[in-house]
């Protein structure tokens, strides 16, 4: 490497002697990522002869404007040589780097029949997860050489949320973890404070990303994966909106609300104090599940002397089955839960929910908000940061992807279904019973 004369920053030599089958690195702006991904590659490609190495980004344009142009500015062409209409490195010892995109689910078949050494993807979450599990089945060979598949992105886009799951939720950074599949990951986080030759060449580089928007900071300054471009509630931050779980005093009120298809059925729990604040303290999350499955699960997961007031679902739980003539709710009711009905409606809902979720100061200076959620509510704290808005209705939440979604909206009609503090509901049957009263009165 010192012959090559590459200026390594110690984050970019994290990652290329990284030995995880998968890796993945950057996350904020700045970091050397586009750098560290050529560098590694040139470095691979010396090192093993004959090797194949593929680079793709969701676009061609993109490419030729980034990591194409990049590689013309310092692959030495004593060792290699560009071919722009193959779109191709070829080195003297017979290794190959090629540039390639994934446009649509489709062109993944472009690569069927392929094998790679080592594939590279340029900005993960602008990929869906199929295309890259899919491709990475490409990774394949019998010639001894290493076999890896490293990428680089920031935080956003249309994988966001898979990205997110798939190698930040599921270990510290820095961290290599063995997955369920017997592979290894790790996510090797870099900023522009990790970049010392970005700070030398544009000094103030990092001044100018403070000047962004506090949402597009956290992205692109701190790497701040609970906040991305097109995020709906963009209030969300789990130092506010986050309680470690604590015995529910016996006065507050306790509610029940879910969403249920046999893709997923997701439900919470959750009590409101005095002042009104919201707190949900449980949830189910479970896939699969046939209707009387999903009631029996409730069931079992309602404690002793645990008072529910109200099992809030929306309206289409009382539609009939066709081969049954029974609905969702009918099925519920035989296992002894009532639903309440709580009002669908997707923007105005939204907004109640954002309304409750407004971060505000409280008397002792602190941030807080209306709705606090347990720690032990993985999927909902997974879910709610991640959802976007709509493309053709910025007021309403995108409806894919779906598994993103089951978790929000049971928080939806949770809030839609008006959960009322004790003290607000003891005055307010007071005032129903002067009423019937004096009705009966006259």
């Amino acid at each position: 490497m010192a012959g090559l004369d590459l200026k390594i920053s110690a984050r970019q030599r994290q990652f290329m002697e990284a030995t995880a089958f998968e890796v993945l690195f950057g996350g904020a702006a700045g970091g050397g990522k586009s750098y560290g991904q050529l560098s590694d590659a040139l470095v691979f490609a010396l090192t093993y002869p004959g090797s194949k190495q593929l680079i793709l980004r969701r676009s061609f344009p993109e490419l030729e404007r980034s990591i194409i142009r990049q590689s013309l500015e310092f692959y030495p062409r004593e060792v290699a040589r560009y071919n722009s209409s193959q779109h191709r490195w070829t080195f003297l010892n017979g290794s190959m780097i090629e540039f390639a995109y994934c446009d649509a689910e489709k062109d993944v078949y472009r690569y069927q029949g392929a094998e790679y050494d080592v594939i590279r993807f340029d900005e993960l979450t602008h990929f869906t997860e199929s295309m890259y599990t899919y491709l990475i089945s490409r990774v394949r060979g019998a010639n001894g050489y290493p076999k890896q598949v490293k990428s680089s992105t920031n935080p956003g886009g249309v994988g966001h949320f898979w990205v997110k799951a798939r190698f930040i939720d599921a270990a510290p950074s820095g961290r290599e973890f063995m997955t369920a599949e017997k592979t290894t990951r790790i996510f090797i986080p870099s900023k522009v404070q990790d970049n010392p030759f970005l700070a030398a060449a544009d000094p103030t580089y990092a001044d100018r990303l403070k000047l962004l928007a506090e949402k597009d900071q956290k992205a692109l300054l701190y790497g701040d994966w609970d906040i991305f471009e097109g995020q709906y509630f963009t209030m969300f931050d789990r130092k506010v909106h986050t309680f470690e779980p604590f015995p529910i005093p016996a006065e507050w009120r306790r509610y029940v609300a879910f969403d249920y298809g046999q893709d997923m059925f997701a439900c919470y729990f959750a009590a409101i104090d005095e002042r009104s604040r919201l707190w949900v303290y449980k949830e189910i999350c479970r896939e699969g599940l046939l209707v009387s499955e999903a009631a029996e699960l409730l069931v079992s997961m309602i404690e002793p002397g645990e008072n529910i007031r109200a099992f809030f679902a929306p309206p289409d739980m009382w539609n009939k089955h066709s081969d049954t003539g029974k609905s969702t709710a009918d099925y519920f009711a035989e296992k002894g839960i009532y639903l309440s009905r709580a009002d669908n409606r997707r923007v105005q809902g939204w907004y109640d929910l954002a309304e409750w979720l407004r971060v505000y100061t409280d008397e002792q200076g602190g941030r807080t908000a209306k709705l606090r959620i347990g720690t032990n509510c993985l999927e909902l704290l997974k879910t709610l940061p991640a959802i976007q808005r709509d493309a053709k209705n910025p007021n309403d939440c995108a409806n894919e992807p779906h598994e993103l979604t089951h978790s929000p909206d049971a928080l939806r009609y949770l809030v839609a279904g008006r959960p009322w503090a004790a003290k607000q509901q003891q005055r307010s049957r007071f005032a129903r019973g002067q009423r019937n009263f004096m009705a009966y009165g006259r």
